[in-house]
């Protein structure tokens, strides 16, 4: 009898076996699987510098079908105001590989990096295009690859809508949204930026012109050509320079 309790009380020490139920609502995995991370934004101990990616299509008001790679907005923006809120995230880094997507959802992304009080700095590698072009320029400072290319073209429609005037006018004023923070957050004037917007023969089924790296810089886009290592040396030194700026006059660090 006591030899029977012994091996129950063995038993009983053993590592259980988590369900499969617990497993899929465990908050860990499901960060994982819905955002690529174990956490939002930063665990502690690691990097100052919050790095968030936007691939694929920005995702807007309507779920795209499960084949797209996206980029679901409301998965960046609490992501962006915890960044914001974290005190030990001094800087965030944000790497582009769009095709463009949704203009509202891409727009809001843009507005909320460009409003954020910490040193921001983009990367646009391997493309950054169509409202991907307001979201590369929001930044403090932004960065383009040497291969990658920036398609500037009018805002589209697709699905059904109403043929009226008013329709054409509320497209020309998404339109102007989008050209008044271009301009405004880069050093491209709104003539040049327009020009490229509705240059024909540039694209094959398109209106528009694909800017390629060292021409987005040229034309005021961007601020530099550069990789990786760039960015994370001009964000490093951003970060320095805001210490600098607010340390009491007398001080050194």
């Amino acid at each position: 009898m006591q030899e029977s309790n012994d091996k129950t009380k063995e038993t009983n020490n053993e590592t259980p076996i988590t369900p499969p139920e617990e497993i899929k609502n465990n908050p860990v995995v499901n960060t994982i699987q819905e955002l690529g991370t174990t956490s939002v934004p930063v665990p502690p101990g690691e990097s100052n510098i919050f790095c968030m990616t936007i691939i694929g299509q920005i995702e807007g008001h309507l779920i795209l079908p499960p084949q797209n790679k996206t980029t679901k907005y409301e998965h960046l923006i609490p992501q962006l105001v915890a960044a914001e809120q974290n005190p030990r995230i001094e800087g965030i880094l944000i790497i582009l590989n769009t095709v463009g997507g949704d203009v509202e959802a891409g727009l809001a992304i843009a507005e909320m990096i460009a409003s954020m009080t910490k040193p921001t700095v983009t990367v646009v590698i391997g493309g950054g295009h169509s409202i991907g072009v307001p979201i590369a320029v929001s930044s403090s400072y932004s960065i383009i690859a040497e291969s990658a290319t920036m398609t500037i073209h009018p805002i589209r429609m697709n699905g059904l809508f109403i043929g009226v005037p008013q329709t054409f006018e509320y497209m020309e004023k998404m339109q102007e949204r989008v050209v008044r923070f271009v301009t405004s957050h880069s050093r491209i004037t709104e003539e040049q930026f327009k020009q490229l917007m509705f240059k024909t023969g540039e694209l094959n089924r398109d209106i528009g012109t694909a800017v390629a790296g060292a021409d987005a810089v040229e034309y005021g886009l961007m601020d530099a050509v550069g990789g990786i290592g760039d960015a994370i040396k001009e964000l490093n030194r951003r970060i320095q320079e805001a210490k600098d700026t607010s340390m009491p006059k007398g001080l050194t660090q």
